[in-house]
């Protein structure tokens, strides 16, 4: 077998897992917290940033673009579980921030994702999830830099 053959078979395996597992935690969300994943991912976001976040670094964060945030956040807003706070000298900007009710909503929310995952790969040693995380982080490291690369050379070369 080719490593190219070796390199999509592992391809395959990862997104088998993954989507397996978000599958997973998208119904646990739905069903024990009535929420969705992105709304799951719009407040661990805001809760690693308690100063808040301006609409536009949150969808960095978040890698989506504005308008699927605005929509979150609106509704998030609504239910009082993030509020908007206007930058000062800057009349355009707002920042996104959990109040209150949303760092307590978050965090048995937090909680609960924690056990699940933890059940889903109980079969995982915890020196296996910490090697395997290495080797996926480097990756992840060595993926970015490869393609901030191949951007400059895509830049010179216009």
């Amino acid at each position: 077998m080719t490593a190219a053959k070796d390199r999509v078979r592992l391809w395959l395996r990862l997104l088998k897992v993954v989507r397996g597992i978000e599958y997973e935690v998208r119904d646990k969300l739905r069903r024990e917290h009535n929420t969705t994943l992105p709304r799951f991912d719009v407040m661990s976001a805001l809760s690693r940033h308690p100063e808040g976040l301006k609409m536009s670094r949150l969808s960095g964060v978040l890698r989506v673009s504005n308008g699927n945030v605005t929509g979150i956040a609106d509704r998030l807003s609504d239910e009082g579980l993030v509020e908007r706070v206007a930058v000062p000298g800057d009349r355009r900007a707002t920042v996104l921030r959990l109040t209150a009710a949303g760092q307590t909503e978050f965090a048995s929310q937090a909680r609960a994702h924690e056990d699940w995952i933890n059940q889903m790969l109980s079969g995982v040693s915890a020196e296996d999830a910490r090697a395997m995380a290495a080797r996926l982080h480097a990756f992840a490291a060595a993926t970015e830099a490869q393609n901030q690369t191949s951007e400059k050379e895509d830049a010179h070369a216009q």
